[in-house]
């Protein structure tokens, strides 16, 4: 049995006035996801447990088999795994995004989707100005980056991610508690060496929003992970843009396949992801393939961009692989699913259950479900589960 996990980040909404009250998965074109859930198994899945907050790093573990309230230590940490950056045991990784601040608000949490080649050279100025003995920064891709600081320094600090408080004053959400004031000053130095910066200048030159100022946020320790061989028995790869569904297969020891292209935004790769994904079906078990897009497009807010963020993943990840897994001489187990709601009502994530579909290429008994949407998933036979738990489930053949 192979098995592919297709996580279309943020997909699952609320229902939306401007649609004729359906959701967005509801009204969109998704037949690859459909065809899954009318002929497979269908449910509702928790992956933010109770007391953990809505974040992708918890949802994300959850879908990859490991329960956060086992192994979570925060964000930030998994994106350093991925980013090679090794943490001592007094080591606090923040994320380190480059945001637009405007007037003292809060105006972009990625600014503008910037490029990887132009952060990185605003994060080594920033480097090269505000390292310490104590404290490092690491470019990573578009806005997301890395900051290391010794010393067990920021391990209480109260953090805010900006994508939560976009369009708000940036005074409210500073960080607080322990260490809050040395990290705000740490933001407001950044801000001064980055909004005359040639890299920023030339972008507001071009009508794009600056990355004037760092935020950070999504601290912790490095996380002590069982392997995902020694806790199920598989071989698997991860397939994603961002750091952060890197960083987990890394400390999963699950391999981590690069795909040229891949941006974490409209403009992926798409085709190079599915195909990525159906070469690794050849030496491994087990393939999670992640895609940014509707997230992205949730957090702005856009119903156009995240409609055509769930099309695009399902006519260009999930029917491609689909497909090929019709055609295989052997059996597959397909799970598709979001990892967490990014309501564009609400421009950030939520903790609802999402909806999942399952479908094995060698087991014709569909339970009811008629499409994949957050409604059509409550007539499957599954209920609501623990996603922490769903990996397990397939390769036990629970419930089937």
């Amino acid at each position: 049995m192979k098995y592919a996990v297709l996580i279309g980040d943020g997909m699952a909404d609320y229902p939306i006035e401007e649609l004729g009250g359906r959701t967005i998965l509801q009204a969109a074109s998704t037949p690859a996801m459909d065809s899954i859930a009318a002929r497979g198994k269908a449910g509702l899945a928790k992956t933010v447990p109770d007391g953990f907050p809505p974040g992708s790093d918890v949802a994300n573990m959850s879908i990859i088999g490991y329960d956060p309230a086992v192994y979570y230590s925060g964000r930030a940490p998994l994106e350093a795994g991925s980013m090679g950056v090794s943490l001592a045991a007094d080591d606090v990784a923040f994320r380190c995004n480059l945001v637009t601040i405007e007037n003292g608000i809060i105006k972009d949490y990625s600014a503008g989707h910037i490029s990887s080649d132009e952060a990185k050279i605003l994060i080594e100025t920033l480097d090269s100005e505000l390292r310490t003995e104590e404290l490092k920064f690491y470019p990573g891709i578009s806005y997301r980056h890395l900051m290391v600081v010794r010393g067990d320094r920021g391990a209480e600090t109260e953090c805010t991610p900006p994508h939560d408080v976009t369009g708000e004053k940036v005074e409210g959400h500073l960080p607080k508690g322990k260490d809050g004031k040395f990290f705000s000053d740490l933001m407001a130095a950044s801000m001064e060496i980055l909004q005359l910066h040639p890299v920023n200048l030339k972008r507001v030159e071009e009508g794009k929003n600056p990355a004037n100022s760092i935020w950070v946020w999504g601290q912790g320790h490095a996380p002590k992970f069982t392997s995902f061989r020694e806790l199920y028995g598989k071989a698997g790869a991860v397939i994603s843009a961002v750091d952060l569904l890197k960083g987990i297969g890394v400390y999963a020891g699950l391999d981590v396949i690069e795909v040229p292209g891949a941006t974490g935004y409209l403009d992926t790769n798409y085709e190079g992801k599915a195909s990525a994904a159906i070469e690794a079906f050849k030496t491994r078990d087990i393939v999670f393939v992640h895609v940014e897009a509707p997230d992205e497009a949730g957090h702005e807010g856009s119903l156009k961009k995240k409609m055509q963020a769930v099309e695009d993943f399902d006519r260009r990840i999930v029917a491609p692989i689909l497909e090929y897994a019709e055609a295989s001489e052997e059996p597959f187990t397909i799970l598709v699913m979001p990892d967490h709601p990014t309501p564009i009502s609400v421009k950030t994530h939520t903790p609802d259950p999402i909806p999942f579909a399952i479908y094995r290429t060698d087991a014709g008994d569909p339970d009811g479900a008629e499409a994949f949407d957050e409604e059509s998933v409550k007539k499957g036979s599954m209920g609501i589960v623990k996603a922490s738990d769903l990996v397990g489930m397939l390769i036990r053949m629970d419930n089937f």
